[in-house]
């Protein structure tokens, strides 16, 4: 039985929270993962945007940004173990790719034969096997893509090479392999050297077989019993050990806390930037929120709010989202955190069809606020499940029924089989074992994955609930 939140209003404790949204930064990251001695802050903002909490006033942050994540691989192989223990749970999206080698007239295979490569030029590509791995590259791509000297610079680590300038009909003059290197002459005597594993890596047939971001995902029994311990303030503020610790929960899970934080703005604050930039939003860097309708969002009234996420009219949706609580009187105040990634596992196990459309029909996500001083009007598009298309990892949830607009991007047959596959998600998200719910107190940090380019997942987040029973509507 699907469990709904009714849309009311309802007697609430007295709770203070403070709001924000960060932007990641990179630099603060590889400082804490590689060791470097790198400042902790750089870099210019990102594009204004914002995020919201519920129950109020309330102090909370979020981040944004394309390419921090990237960073983390530094921190992948630490958290392997994790992911060794949890390997019931990883979920790997895997995609629907078999290798298969075609009639070929003659293979070309370096010595000694026993290392298992071989190529073959044909008119418009060369076939490499090596490493298990059948690619295919065109040779625009081989000549685009060399990383001598003269086509790449490797102190800035970008392309030097004018790609309009490669003849779109050339093909290499010579080819040769070695151990470990594909060596390639072209007709105007330029090399070009890759290392075969840097192809395999980087080809795309094995970028099908890779997964981008391992995670894992959850339901309310699977975190409980993981155990995910919270992080210490003066451990994550003052150690790398400590903010290791926080970002390989965060990556894992996509949710992380940290205990004993000092309940005042200025403390928190200093918290976020610890993780990256604070991001510039119409709401300012960091803000306080309470149940007045002080701005012209349902997240600033009495009414309860079912699991959603935010920012989900942005074009490009916040990353990171922080919430503290500062001050809490009374009874209740609990949060319900549900694993959007683990939801949309469920859907494409069981209706792979229904997950499919909803990668890909496109919607309008909208905020309108006409409150006196803040007029403003953002629209985002995208479907609610975006997923990697090489190898259908999924990478971000649009999942907002408030914010969603007016359905006109696709036809009449289309959108009802969207409904359908719609509420097959929605049921998933209702479902009450996967619910985790946590009480949220003064001094304690909630850090979770909102949304975003970032390829980090999100919790769908729901009204609260007290123990009475009495719906308080804050996340």
């Amino acid at each position: 039985m699907v469990r709904r939140v009714p849309r009311r209003s309802v007697r609430k404790p007295h709770i203070l929270w403070l709001g924000g949204l960060l932007s990641p930064s990179s630099t603060a990251l590889v400082a804490a993962l590689d060791g470097s001695q790198a400042p902790l802050l750089g870099g210019p903002p990102r594009e204004a945007g914002w995020s919201r909490c519920r129950e109020g006033p309330v102090c909370a942050s979020g981040l944004s940004g394309s390419m921090w994540c990237h960073r983390l691989a530094h921190l992948f192989s630490s958290t392997q173990c994790l992911l060794n223990r949890s390997s019931g749970h990883q979920i790997s999206w895997q995609p629907r790719y078999r290798k298969s080698l075609p009639a070929v007239s003659r293979w070309h295979h370096m010595a000694p034969a026993s290392l298992n490569c071989a190529w073959q030029l044909h008119g418009d590509h060369l076939e490499l096997r090596y490493a298990e791995t059948l690619m295919r590259f065109d040779y625009v791509w081989l000549r685009d893509h060399c990383r001598s000297a003269s086509c790449y610079n490797s102190k800035t680590n970008q392309r030097s090479l004018d790609t309009a300038s490669v003849d779109l009909c050339i093909k290499p003059k010579t080819v040769r392999v070695d151990e470990t290197t594909l060596f390639l002459t072209w007709p105007d005597g330029h090399v070009t050297r890759y290392g075969l594993e840097w192809l395999v890596k980087n080809s795309y047939e094995g970028q099908k077989q890779q997964v981008m971001h391992p995670r894992i995902f959850w339901n309310a029994e699977i975190y409980q019993q993981a155990q995910v311990p919270s992080v210490d303030c003066q451990n994550f503020l003052e150690t790398k050990e400590g903010l290791k610790e926080f970002l390989q929960n965060f990556l894992l899970y996509g949710i992380a806390f940290v205990e004993n934080v000092p309940p005042t703005k200025e403390d928190t604050e200093i918290l976020a930037e610890r993780i990256s930039l604070i991001r510039e939003t119409i709401y300012g860097r960091m803000w306080y929120f309470t149940s007045d309708f002080s701005r012209g969002d349902t997240a600033y009234t009495k009414l309860a709010l079912d699991r959603h996420t935010d920012t989900t009219y942005f074009q490009e949706p916040c990353g990171i989202q922080v919430f503290h609580c500062l001050k809490h009187e009374g009874t209740g105040g609990r949060t319900l955190l549900v694993d959007g990634f683990y939801a949309a596992e469920q859907v494409l196990q069981r209706a792979p069809e229904e997950f499919e459309l909803l990668t890909k029909v496109p919607l309008k996500h909208e905020y309108i606020e006409n409150v006196v001083g803040c007029p403003n009007h953002m629209i985002g598009v995208g479907p609610i499940l975006n997923i990697y298309p090489w190898n259908n990892e999924l990478y971000l949830i649009r999942y907002n029924n408030y914010d969603r607009a007016v359905i006109n991007t696709v036809p009449y047959d289309v959108v009802h089989r969207w409904y359908a596959a719609h509420r097959t998600l929605t049921t998933e998200l209702r479902r009450p074992e996967n619910e985790l719910w946590v009480k949220l107190k003064p001094g304690k940090h909630l850090s979770f994955n909102l949304c975003g380019p970032t390829p980090l997942r999100m919790p769908i987040c729901a009204p609260g609930e007290d123990e009475d029973k009495e719906v308080d509507r804050w996340d």
